[in-house]
Parts: C-alpha cells; structure tokens; sequence
C-alpha cells in the first residue's frame, strides 16, 4: 500500500516547470509522491535532478494541432492509468485542457487547474469562440479550479466559462518572490559593474519579457523614440522574440535598429538579469494581457516603480501612485506621458521608488505565496 498521496505537477513545456516550481516540488515532496509531468526538453532533466522528484515526458504543442494534441491525449491516459495519482494539478493551458480530460477520463479523484492568464479576452471572431471553448472544457472536467488572480477569475465567471466555485489563494500570484534573491546583494553589484551598466547620467527604462506585440512593444518603441528625441534616455529590451507566433512591426524592428537609446540586449537569467534590474530607474510593461506578470513584481522588489496597463495582473500589483502608474493599453500617447513624468517628476519616482519593494513583500513573499497552495492542498487531498 502507497505510504503518500500521490500527485502530478504538469505544464505543457519544462521550462514552466522549471520556472514556476522552483523549490515547490522538493518541499511538496517531504509530504507527497510528487511526479513533475511535461515535453520532454532539458529543463526536465534540471528539474529532476534539482527537485529530487521523478519526472515523465509526454510531448504537447503549444498551439492547436488536432492529430498531435489526440496523441498527446492518449499518452496521457496511459500515464495516468499506470501512475494512478491521487491528484493532477496542471498549469498552462494546452496542459491543463489535455490534462484535465485525461484525468477526469481515468478517474483521478482531484483534479486542479491553476489559470495563469487568459487568450480569449483578447482574441476576436472564430479564433475567441474555440479559445472559450478549451477553457469551458478545462474547467468542466476539473474538479477544482484556480485563477492566479481576481481579474481571471472575474473573466471565468463573466464570460460563462465555469460556474464552479473559484478559489484566488491569498492575494493571487502562484510563484511568489523569493526576496532574499530578488535583492542588491554584492553578486549583483558586481555583475552590475562587469557588465558597465551604470550610467548615472542617463534615466533607464527596462523591459523585461518576450519581445512580441502582445507586450505592447509597439507602442513602447514609438512612444520611447519620441522621448529620447527630447531626453537624456535609454532602453533595455531583455527578452527573446518570437517571429513565429507574434512578431512586432517592421516598423518597431527599424527604430530598434535605428535608435541606439534603445539596446535589445536578449534573454537574460539570475544575476545578470537581476544587475539590469538594479541599475534601471523605471520598469514599463505595456503588454495587452496577463494572468499575472511576475517580473512586476520581481521589478518592484529590486525597488523599481513600474508603468503598466490597465489589464488583469498588473492593475492588482500595482497601487497608482504608490510603486507605479497604470495606463490604458494599446496607447501610446498615455505610454510616453507617463514615461516622461516619472523621468520628469524626481519626487514622485523617488516615493514610489521607495514603496515598490515593501509593498512586494508585504502580499507575494515567496512564502506566503506557497503556504497559501500548501494549505489549498491539505483541504482538497483526503489522507
């Protein structure tokens, strides 16, 4: 007889594993079977050996692909008929629809989605109709559902996705932020001073994620040139673009090749992405969508204030006029305003400045994030 109830952790790719469940799978694993399920990649691998946990491969694309998702299908129904979990708790959402059927086809007794964010609020025609479907059907075949924050959830209910009871654990967020990390320490510095970041002459603005239109990138670059034609300015981009999926404008690509205020520096992790966030002035994140933005808050608690748009995520980390403003999105007048006030107005960015980490840690401490799912688990899971 099993001594642990035993669970699945699943994303479509490893590397939402990798990022999402850092740490969480070796403390979860102190009470449970924990089993990491994902595609196959080397963050899988990273994964095992970092967590201790054991970990299955099943292939999901990202984007609807009928014959590969039904294979998909079937793999997973195996894996769930062998492993017989007492729990299937998925993230992501061609995971999480996958998932979510296949567990409810082989039995699985509890069944959790975690909502991250939402397509369909922002997609049009057709494409919208099927969107609302997949997540209608997720739902239906969940048992418990969880929005990552009150503006999915209030999505879920307005839309007539799911009637079920939805449950935000604490004030939303399913990563939190491990603030002894996200902090000046003397490994930041002195990447910071390796990588000649400092320019005390110059206001910085950073964006940190992919670079691609849903971010708002767009108007970021067309509202930035405008500034740097009348300022002392720069722009870090750090991310990496998807040409496939949701390239920018050709005109956006010109003024970043054009306008050498603005540095496309690529991806970038640990400390020599934590050094970028430490010697900008301001974090602008213009997306048009979110679930809820965790380099907002990982900005706000390296003691950026941010300027973001009005969407779910953003508007509930970010208190106007406290740690940040908030703008309407897909504007670029209201982008370059507000760009040129918190450059302008010395005492409003050093107040909000100084509220941005406190305001992080008092809401999306690391550990009070994941005490919050710790306890979700403990009332859903009959030992």
């Amino acid at each position: 007889m099993r001594k642990n109830k035993k669970m699945i952790r699943a994303t479509t790719v490893p590397m939402s594993l990798d990022t999402f469940c850092n740490g969480m799978l070796k403390e979860l694993s102190q009470k449970y079977e924990v089993i990491a399920l994902s595609s196959p990649g080397e963050e899988l691998k990273v994964v095992a050996e970092r967590e201790g946990v054991r970990t299955i491969a099943v292939p999901m694309e990202r984007h609807i692909s009928l014959t590969k998702d039904l294979k998909s299908l079937f793999s997973l129904i195996k894996v769930f008929r062998k492993e017989k979990p007492d729990m299937v708790h998925s993230m992501t959402p061609k995971a999480g629809l996958l998932c979510m059927i296949a567990a409810w086809l082989t039995g699985v007794p509890v069944r959790v989605h975690t909502f991250t964010g939402l397509v369909f609020p922002t997609a049009t025609g057709v494409k919208r109709r099927i969107l609302m479907a997949t997540d209608w059907l997720t739902c239906a075949c969940a048992t418990h559902i969880i929005p990552e924050g009150d503006g999915v959830k209030t999505d879920l209910l307005n839309n007539g996705i799911t009637k079920k009871p939805l449950s935000v654990l604490g004030y939303g967020n399913v990563r939190g932020v491990d603030m002894e990390y996200y902090f000046l320490r003397d490994e930041v510095k002195c990447k910071m001073e390796e990588l000649k970041l400092r320019n005390e002459g110059k206001f910085t603005f950073l964006f940190v994620g992919r670079i691609v239109g849903d971010k708002g990138i767009n108007e970021l670059c067309e509202a930035f040139d405008k500034l740097s034609s009348m300022a002392n300015v720069r722009l870090w981009l750090v991310g990496s673009y998807e040409e496939s999926l949701d390239p920018i404008s050709p005109q956006s690509k010109e003024l970043i090749e054009r306008n050498h205020a603005i540095e496309s520096v690529g991806s970038k992790r640990g400390d020599e992405l934590l050094a970028y966030y430490a010697a900008a002035d301001c974090f602008v994140f213009p997306s048009y969508r979110e679930g809820f933005p965790n380099t907002v808050l990982e900005a706000g608690a390296m003691d950026l204030p941010s300027i973001v748009t009005d969407i779910n995520g953003s508007r509930e980390i970010i208190v106007e006029g406290e740690n940040g403003v908030i703008i309407p999105s897909h504007d670029t007048n209201a982008l370059f305003d507000a760009m040129l006030n918190m450059m302008k107005d010395k005492h409003a960015h050093e107040k909000m400045a100084g509220n941005a980490r406190q305001m992080i840690a008092s809401r999306y401490e690391q550990g009070f994030v994941r005490k919050c799912l710790y306890d979700f688990y403990d009332g859903i899971i009959q030992f």
